[in-house]
C-alpha cells in the first residue's frame, strides 16, 4: 500500500479532518474498481419508495425447448423516453436491454437491468432525520416481461438483430441470470478514472443497465455465441479524480466510535443533492455543488457499501457514448 502526504489534500473545511492526519491511507486501484458481489439480495426497507413501480409486468424467465431457435435485439433508447420523448436522448443518456423472439411459439420477450427506486435514489442518500448515516435506496435488479415494445425502441433509440441461439443457450443463460441478479445488487452510477484518456485509470467502474447487458452479452458469447457486426454505443457518466482515498464503512464513521468530523462532512456533502421543493432552491444548491466539487475539488462517492474521498480534477464530470464492441467467446470461461 501507498500513502499520500496529508499536505497534498485540497484545501478546504470539509477535509479539515484530514489534514490534521500524518497521513492517509490510499488502497491499490486494482482492488477498486469492480463492484463486489454478495451471497444474497437483502429485502428491501419500506421506507425506499419508487415514482414507477419497478418491472410491473415481470414474469418468469420461460423454460425453451432446447432445439428452439432465438433472436437475439439489441434494444436502446433515451432514458425516461416514456416521459420526455428524445430529450435526453439528445444528450446520448441512454437506457439499454436485450430482446429475444422464440422461432417455435413466436413470443417475444425482453430483459433488462435498472434501478428498483429510480436513478436519483441510487446516485444520492436520503438524509433522514434521527439518523447520522445517509440513508441509501441503491439496489437495482433484472426484469424480464413477454412482448418488445417496437415503438419504444425504434421511435428514437435501436432495435437490430444481433445473434442468434438455441434453446438450450437460452436456458443456460437464464441460469446465469438469476445468479447474477441474486448477487449484483447495488446500482452504480458513476464511473471514476483519473483522466480523459482512454487508457487512463479507472479508479471505479459503474454497475448499471449496460453493463448488465455487456455482462449478458459475454455470456452468450461464452456458451456459443456468434454476434452479427453491429457497431454497439453505450453511456458512460464519468467523474475524474486523483487516487481515491478510503474512508471506511457505515458503522467505522456513523457508528458510536465513528469519526463525528468526517461524518458530518459527508452529510454536508450530500446535503445539496436532496429533491428541491422550488427553482430558487435548485439554484442555491447547485451553486453550493459547483464550489463544493469543482472550486474546492471534492466528492464523496459511495461504493461497495464504502466510502471514498474523490480529489476532483479537471474536466470533473462528462457523459460520453462510445463504442464497446460485442464480444467474441471465452475458452476459458466459467460456467454457472
Amino acid at each position: 500500500m501507498q500513502y499520500l502526504n496529508a499536505s497534498e489534500l485540497p484545501c478546504s473545511p470539509v477535509v479539515t479532518w484530514l489534514k490534521r492526519m500524518d497521513a492517509v491511507l490510499i488502497i491499490p486501484c486494482a482492488s477498486l474498481s469492480q463492484c463486489r458481489r454478495f451471497d444474497y439480495r437483502p429485502k428491501t426497507d419500506p421506507y425506499c419508495q419508487a415514482r414507477y413501480t419497478f418491472c410491473p409486468t415481470g414474469s418468469a424467465v420461460p423454460v425453451m425447448k432446447e432445439e428452439d431457435v432465438i433472436e437475439v435485439y439489441r434494444l436502446q433508447a433515451p432514458v425516461w423516453e416514456f416521459k420526455y420523448g428524445d430529450l435526453l436522448g439528445h444528450l446520448k443518456i441512454m437506457h439499454d436491454a436485450v430482446g429475444f423472439r422464440s422461432a417455435l411459439t413466436g413470443k417475444n420477450y425482453t430483459m433488462e437491468w435498472y434501478e428498483l427506486f429510480q436513478l436519483g435514489n441510487c446516485t444520492f442518500p436520503h438524509l433522514r432525520p434521527g439518523m447520522d448515516a445517509p440513508f441509501w435506496c441503491n439496489q437495482g435488479a433484472a426484469c424480464f416481461y413477454e412482448g418488445i415494445d417496437d415503438a419504444h425502441w425504434k421511435e428514437n433509440g435501436t432495435l437490430v438483430l444481433v445473434t442468434t441461439i438455441s434453446g438450450a443457450m437460452f436456458n443456460e443463460m437464464a441460469k446465469w441470470v438469476k445468479y447474477d441478479n441474486e448477487t449484483g445488487i447495488y446500482y452504480e452510477t458513476w464511473t471514476v478514472q483519473a483522466s480523459p484518456d482512454k487508457k487512463s485509470t479507472v479508479w471505479f467502474d459503474s454497475y448499471e443497465c449496460s453493463k448488465f447487458i455487456l455482462r449478458t452479452y459475454q455470456k452468450l458469447a461464452d456458451l456459443g455465441a456468434v454476434f452479427n457486426k453491429v457497431q454497439t454505443n453505450y453511456t458512460s457518466i464519468i467523474l475524474f479524480s486523483g487516487e481515491p482515498i478510503y474512508l471506511g464503512n457505515e458503522t467505522s464513521i456513523f457508528g458510536p466510535q465513528g469519526n463525528k468530523t468526517l461524518a458530518a462532512a459527508i452529510r454536508d456533502f450530500y446535503y445539496p443533492f436532496k429533491p428541491h421543493k422550488t427553482v430558487r432552491e435548485f439554484f442555491v444548491d447547485l451553486l453550493k455543488i459547483i464550489d463544493r466539487v469543482i472550486l474546492n475539488h471534492e466528492f464523496y462517492l459511495f461504493y461497495n457499501l464504502e466510502y471514498w474521498f474523490l480529489p476532483m480534477k479537471f474536466p470533473y464530470l462528462k457523459i460520453i457514448y462510445e463504442e464497446v464492441p460485442l464480444p467474441v467467446g471465452s475458452k476459458t470461461s466459467v460456467g454457472v
